[in-house]
């Protein structure tokens, strides 16, 4: 009896572990990219649009599956309007008139898509580029940290006068909804502007908590994915696919979360001067910074941060590849049971943090899988890391390292079609060393 009863608790052990997955990174028992995401949206031809969106909207209106519609210049949603989408409908942005959606503050938007009929936002042209047009923008009533309120118009180089008041941003209303945005994808947006400003696929400017953001996959951005500019937000289930800019980046006192959400950069798309996944500041200038108001803090739980380099050590010779977060100065970060694999190093801290108490109690990393990076955390312009190697590599923080490739350490991340990026079962190899054949001296 004693020799079945253990035998039985072996066959429930492999069972139970066949079905398992790591707790680190994206996860679900089922992989939630299908369906709904698009990782060849290149393929797809959606037809000539049937109505044609221009100028304001200044009052409700709903747009349908059944038509495919044309974003004719800078639109605006504008006098508190509801803007309502179907699931199912398609919005292409014109390439010659550099089309883009804004909801001014005030407004709404409700993009509620499902995962078998998503809301699409793409480029009008035959052979799509990153770039070819604007992208989303939803600006706000909740806080920022700037001095004074803050203006998008850095967007819209052809923007009118009277158009001006729409790209005001901030408030004091925390928990302001600007509606929803699920199950919707944009792709082949990041239309530059000026010579280092571009649009980011979606930007969220001093947009309240009460607002709903899931299921979004960002692809194809000449910018970056997702901007986050103050506000209050959670993001859940986001996805930014080979995007030139960075993935998602937090700023002016962004008091954000995002969890089981997913970055996948090529080395081959990506702006000259090096983007990454996560970029988390409090200002870009310390003289527009507020000392008054809150810094940028972002809690991050089970992302996924994943280079697919094929040859890692020549593209990183090549600088092609650079770290997966950056942390700047003034700012905090909260981030565990998540994944960074094949960075150049995994984590850049600023050159103006100082390596204190008080500093690193603002910066957590917990229960990570750092994989098959050249080199974890580092002081920007310090290649001496012993310090930093030893507080995060303490035990107590439960971090763990591999040198896996892709194929091994995720289920399926070479499907063109349908990936699977959550993390294999154990494949985890504990190592905190920089493998010999990445190391660029």
């Amino acid at each position: 009896m004693k020799k079945i009863a253990q035998i039985i608790f072996i066959f429930l052990f492999v069972i139970a572990n066949s079905f398992a997955q790591q707790e680190k990174g994206i996860y679900s028992e089922e992989n939630w990219l299908n369906n709904w995401t698009d990782f060849a949206p290149h393929q797809n031809d959606y037809g000539e649009p049937t109505k044609i969106l221009t100028g304001n909207i200044t009052e409700d209106t709903k747009l349908y599956k059944r038509e495919v519609y044309l974003l004719l210049g800078n639109v605006f949603v504008t006098n508190n309007a509801t803007l309502t989408i179907e699931s199912g409908t398609v919005i292409l942005g014109d390439f010659e008139s550099k089309g883009s959606l804004t909801i001014s503050r005030g407004s709404i938007i409700e993009a509620k898509g499902t995962e078998t009929d998503p809301i699409i936002f793409t480029s009008n042209r035959g052979v799509k580029r990153p770039g070819d047009w604007g992208g989303l923008v939803v600006l706000g009533n909740a806080p920022i940290n700037k001095l004074g309120s803050g203006s998008a118009s850095m967007l819209f180089n052809d923007l009118s006068a009277k158009d001006y008041i729409n790209t005001i941003y901030g408030g004091d209303d925390n928990k302001s909804s600007s509606g929803i945005i699920s199950f919707v994808r944009i792709e082949y947006a990041g239309r530059r502007v000026s010579e280092d400003t571009y649009f980011s696929g979606l930007f969220l400017a001093s947009v309240g908590r009460e607002t709903e953001l899931s299921r979004i996959m960002v692809s194809n951005s000449a910018g970056n994915g997702i901007d986050v500019y103050g506000g209050s937000l959670m993001l859940k289930k986001m996805v930014s696919y080979k995007n030139h800019g960075t993935d998602f980046k937090f700023n002016f006192g962004s008091r954000s979360t995002i969890v089981n959400s997913l970055a996948v950069r090529s080395p081959y798309s990506s702006k000259g001067e090096g983007s990454i996944c996560l970029d988390i500041r409090s200002y870009d200038e310390k003289q527009e910074f507020d000392f008054s108001k809150k810094e940028t803090w972002v809690k991050a739980q089970n992302v996924t941060f994943l280079n697919t380099s094929e040859d890692l050590k020549t593209d990183i010779k090549m600088n092609l590849v650079k770290e997966a977060i950056y942390m700047g100065n003034n700012a905090s970060l909260d981030i565990d049971k998540s994944v960074i694999s094949g960075f150049n190093p995994a984590v850049i801290l600023d050159e103006k943090i100082t390596l204190n108490q008080s500093n690193l109690n603002k910066i957590n990393f917990n229960a990570m899988l750092f994989n098959n990076c050249n080199g974890n955390i580092f002081v920007e312009y310090n290649s001496n890391n012993e310090d930093l190697e030893n507080w995060y590599g303490n035990s107590a923080f439960f971090n763990v390292y591999s040198k896996g490739d892709n194929y091994e350490t995720f289920i399926d991340s070479n499907n063109k079609r349908t990936p699977d990026f959550r993390l294999r079962i154990n494949k985890i190899i504990a190592s905190n060393e920089v493998d010999p054949d990445l190391r660029i001296d």
